[in-house]
């Protein structure tokens, strides 16, 4: 059973970021079960919306075996976010098992990254859908952000990874084989051709997209070198 955490609006501009916190809860769920990977979701950019640098929301997918109480996780969760508050944000926090997301809360991502949403709409669509969303300090906004980070994550075609495996020890280049192990499932160029070989240059670790609930890595060939794309 694959469980998803999702968080948001956790940080200020002087703070460490959303996804720092949500790589550094990962590394204390080991007693819940093992940790997929973490991914950054990209919500809409508006002025209406206050936002710290990107408006993007962070998931950890945490594979466990099934009989896991939900409530125990979001205590647990939500304890370590209270401990690591900062003031000025407004964190938010949304847990369920991936299979019991529904197709409204998918739609309810997709919409966050085309407009407004509100915290009624958040609060009233968790509670139809019975999800435990959170909201932990400051005007509690994070939670939209958490909602829609529960949606995306569960279409299995958003967002980007931001730790999987041992990818974030691959740094500025690997082999496809190299990092294959490390936490890639596949790599393509951005015109679908598959990558089967050759060495894949990147800015600082890879940062492989979601796609069909795979770690994708999408390439181009400059200069005879592949380089990564990042696509959310």
């Amino acid at each position: 059973m694959t469980i998803l955490i999702a968080i948001d609006d956790t940080d200020t501009k002087e703070s460490r970021g959303t996804g720092r916190l949500a790589r550094a809860i990962a590394g204390e769920l080991s007693s819940y079960g093992a940790v997929a990977g973490v991914t950054r979701h990209q919500l809409f950019v508006h002025p209406d919306i206050p936002y710290t640098s990107h408006n993007s929301c962070a998931v950890i997918h945490l594979d466990t075996c099934n009989g896991m109480h939900i409530p125990d996780l979001v205590r647990e969760v939500s304890s370590m976010m209270l401990d690591d508050f900062i003031l000025g944000s407004d964190p938010g926090l949304a847990v369920e098992s991936l299979e019991k997301i529904r197709p409204d809360v998918v739609a309810f991502g997709q919409d966050a990254k085309q407009r407004v949403l509100s915290r009624a709409d958040a609060m009233a669509l968790a509670r139809w859908s019975g999800i435990s969303l959170v909201g932990l300090g400051g005007t509690d906004e994070g939670i939209i952000g958490a909602l829609a980070g529960l949606g995306l994550a569960a279409s299995g075609n958003d967002g980007r990874y931001v730790a999987k495996g041992r990818l974030r020890e691959c740094m500025h280049e690997a082999s496809v084989k190299e990092l294959m192990l490390a936490g890639v499932d596949e790599v393509f160029t951005t015109g679908g051709e598959q990558i089967d070989s050759g060495t894949i240059r990147f800015k600082k670790f890879p940062k492989p997209s979601r796609r069909n609930h795979r770690a994708v890595l999408f390439v181009e060939e400059r200069n005879g070198f592949y380089h990564e794309v990042i696509r959310d």
